[in-house]
């Protein structure tokens, strides 16, 4: 079993006409997983819906208990890219499990996302993996303690 956690992030931004802009909406997880045939036994939680860059000590506390009290061993969290480096490193002093983070850098409604690609690629991450905590961002695995976002390259790079 995989327990999957969603956060918000770009990943969850639906477009409001009405208001010219994104805001973080319901998870795309369970239409990205139905829509992609992913029959891996899991479970989805969405904890928040907030853009990364809001999120507070209190939501890393909750992402953390939600984390560590999980009956599962194999864990995938879904976060905004600004700040899952931070998240990752508060995550790290979880013993025993493989917790992948992963996101997107263009919201999973859009034709032209890499929200699908990611996901699958950190499912299979999450279920290969040794114990420990990783980032999956377009195709390569991060340790959080050595990864940072290059915004102006659209992708993560290691230190």
């Amino acid at each position: 079993m995989i327990d999957i956690f969603t956060t918000g992030g770009t990943i969850d931004k639906v477009y409001f006409d009405a208001l010219s802009e994104y805001k973080i909406g319901a998870t795309a997880l369970p239409d990205i997983l139905a829509e992609n045939n992913v029959f891996v036994a899991h479970r989805v939680t969405q904890l928040m819906r907030k853009d990364s860059l809001e999120l507070t000590d209190e939501d890393r506390a909750a992402i953390h208990a939600a984390v560590a009290n999980s009956d599962a061993n194999k864990i995938l969290v879904t976060h905004g890219t600004d700040t899952m480096v931070q998240t990752g490193c508060i995550l790290a002093d979880i013993p025993g499990k493989t917790i992948v983070i992963t996101g997107a850098m263009q919201p999973a409604t859009l034709r032209n996302s890499d929200a699908e690609f990611n996901v699958g690629f950190a499912l299979a991450a999450t279920q290969t993996l040794p114990p420990g905590v990783y980032i999956a961002m377009n195709g390569e695995v991060f340790d959080p303690a050595t990864a940072r976002k290059d915004r102006a390259a659209h992708r993560f790079i290691h230190q």
